[in-house]
């Protein structure tokens, strides 16, 4: 785990370099590539229920540079870790019969959603939930049962216990989750996350990164960071083309994704934000074979715009891997070495970081060390 060490010594002052550097002078020495950034995204989730704070701490244990947070805003305004706000899918809420009246259906994002949300649920009442693993099919139950819903606070003071402890940097990507529909309910997250981590030393020093699908939200958090937080910088979301992003729904604009992934588009986002998040899929394409086929001209715009590109989400099951790097038939068997070449071509393209369920996997790809 050296090597990963030694270049995360230096993670604060790189972690505001960008792709694009000035030209050198005559005189200038080479600069260095910045550290390509393993996230664990939401912990080591591959190995145990996202978002929690074992997970998070395995996630640290097995090299990555960042942990991700998607948050979420209970009854009362406290902020929590949680993929969705509806939470049906992530704890054992449908098994409690005191909360059975609590699931309803809601339009989010232009989609209804039946389940329990934890906007009807005091921090108190989700407390006394427990997490279950989300894809029980492929990952199993055996840790069902028995981690708390954790909140943000929680989360930044376990990562910097963590990083004090493993006597290196580790930086937080929380998610603001369907923004707009928070602030149509009263509950907005955005001023309440910028407090959360002026509040707490460790965050006001740290590498942070804040993303959304967003638009609104992200220019907004720009606008009050201005150049007072240099250690935080935000990340566009991109999700499929014809997808739209839940405040261009519901201020009735015809904006999609294809029209952010496009020259133009990328250009505007580099206005607020440093990096863009796109699935892997919209910067290489699967082929009709089954390889990852040619690159799409999103990474070359992307850096052309003088943005850095961290992309979503490898994992390393057989069942999320391109059909050419699967190993048997079994779609939940664990595929280390195919995960690895998958990462691997993706970093041959010059991404700056990448998502990935697994942060062991995703550390032995960047540091080519294949006896772990």
């Amino acid at each position: 785990m050296l090597s990963h060490r030694v270049v995360l010594a230096g993670l604060v002052a790189a972690i505001g370099m960008i792709a694009m550097t000035a030209p050198l002078r005559a005189q200038d020495a080479p600069s260095p590539s910045p550290p390509v950034m393993v996230i664990g995204h939401r912990g080591a989730s591959a190995l145990l229920p996202e978002h929690t704070l074992a997970a998070y701490a395995r996630a640290i244990a097995d090299g990555a540079d960042f942990i991700e947070p998607d948050l979420v805003s209970t009854r009362d305004g406290v902020l929590v870790a949680r993929h969705e706000n509806e939470i049906g899918g992530t704890t054992d809420v449908a098994s409690r019969a005191e909360f059975a009246d609590r699931r309803r259906t809601q339009h989010i994002d232009g989609q209804a959603v039946e389940g329990w949300f934890t906007e009807d649920f005091t921090l108190a009442e989700l407390k006394t939930l427990r997490a279950r693993e989300r894809l029980p099919q492929l990952r199993g139950t055996a840790h069902d049962g028995v981690h708390e819903v954790p909140t943000l606070d929680e989360v930044i003071e376990w990562v910097a216990q963590q990083a004090e402890r493993g006597g290196r940097v580790v930086g937080l990507i929380p998610e603001i989750k369907h923004g707009t529909h928070f602030q149509a309910i009263g509950l907005p997250m955005e001023q309440k996350l910028l407090d959360a981590l002026q509040a707490h030393a460790y965050t006001r020093t740290a590498p942070v990164v804040i993303q959304s699908f967003e638009q609104a939200n992200l220019r907004q958090l720009r606008e009050r960071l201005g150049p007072r937080h240099p250690n935080i910088r935000l990340l566009q979301l991109l999700d499929g083309p014809e997808a739209r992003p839940g405040d261009a729904l519901a201020a009735g604009a015809a904006t999609r994704y294809a029209g952010l992934m496009a020259p133009e588009g990328l250009r505007a986002i580099a206005e607020y934000a440093e990096i863009i998040g796109p699935w892997t899929r919209t910067l290489m394409p699967e082929t009709a074979e089954g390889a990852l086929g040619e690159p799409a001209p999103l990474m070359r715009d992307a850096l052309a715009a003088g943005l850095q590109v961290w992309p979503y989400t490898f994992r390393p099951e057989n069942h999320f891997l391109p059909r050419a790097l699967r190993e048997g038939d079994d779609p939940r068997q664990r595929n280390e070495a195919g995960s690895i070449a998958e990462i691997r071509a993706y970093l041959a393209l010059g991404i700056g970081g990448f998502f990935t369920d697994d942060p062991a996997v995703g550390r032995r790809a960047v540091d080519g060390d294949e006896s772990r």
